[in-house]
């Protein structure tokens, strides 16, 4: 069978790219570096509908795959909004990064590509992230009454609220997070290393309960079969009489 070899990455760095970024963005431009095969454009909160602009009109970066959200609660301005942007005539992609607050809304790019008015409502349900311009900036992805925003690192991991439906007011209701005490109060002791304590369940258990059955013991292997010398005269057959025929020949030829 024949191997064969890939040459990975599959994509390569259009030659001239960073250049060109740099020639074209100018001022707007924060700070350009190379990740994994792609450029992370840092640009202008205000600037970001003129950038991305420049990138799909005159770089040929034509479809907004995605935008993103990440939360860095030491900075001043603790979250970042990442474009994810792809040319399908380089087969490259780049990536636009623009900081800000829980306070400073980023401006909408829903003129330049409308599907991200669902990408900026994703961003904004998960982070609080304002988008200016955004004809329906609501959530998305949480219920109606959700209180903050599941993705920010300062979020509690069970929540502010629980909800649950209510047979007696017949609707969902929201009340406040009750963990119960077995949840809190978790033993990671393994019991295959003997705990020191009886196990909960274990104290149904009796010390005098009968095991398993004794097992049969094993059998022994036969003695060898001892073999007897062979007679000192071998046997002869004196007579037709002896040779069990029962018949002797006549002639002496075989034939009866």
């Amino acid at each position: 069978m024949m191997s064969v070899s890939h040459a990975f990455p599959r994509f390569a760095m259009p030659e001239g790219l960073g250049d060109a970024l740099t020639a074209a963005l100018g001022d707007q431009l924060i700070q350009i570096r190379e990740c994994v095969g792609e450029y992370a454009l840092h640009v202008r909160r205000d600037a970001i509908v003129e950038v991305v602009t420049i990138l799909r009109d005159q770089l040929a970066y034509q479809q907004l795959m995605e935008i993103a959200g990440v939360d860095y609660p030491d900075r001043a301005e603790r979250f970042e909004v990442v474009y994810c942007l792809l040319s399908l005539t380089r087969n490259h992609r780049i990536r636009v990064h623009v900081a800000t607050d829980e306070a400073t809304p980023v401006p909408s790019v829903t003129g330049v590509w409308p599907v991200a008015g669902w990408l900026e409502r994703e961003v904004y349900d998960m982070y609080g992230v304002l988008f200016d311009g955004n004809p329906d900036l609501r959530r998305i992805l949480t219920d109606y009454g959700f209180k903050g925003h599941p993705q920010r690192k300062d979020f509690p991991l069970t929540g502010y609220v629980e909800l649950r439906y209510s047979e007696r007011d017949k609707r969902v209701v929201y009340e406040p997070v009750k963990l119960a005490q077995d949840f809190r109060s978790f033993d990671f002791m393994s019991p295959w290393e003997g705990a020191d304590y009886i196990l909960p369940g274990d104290e149904k258990a009796s010390a005098t309960q009968p095991g398993a059955p004794t097992p049969a013991p094993a059998q022994t292997a036969p003695e060898p079969v001892k073999g007897e010398a062979p007679p000192a005269t071998p046997k002869t057959t004196e007579s037709p009489a002896q040779t069990g025929e029962g018949k002797a020949d006549p002639k002496g030829d075989g034939a009866k």
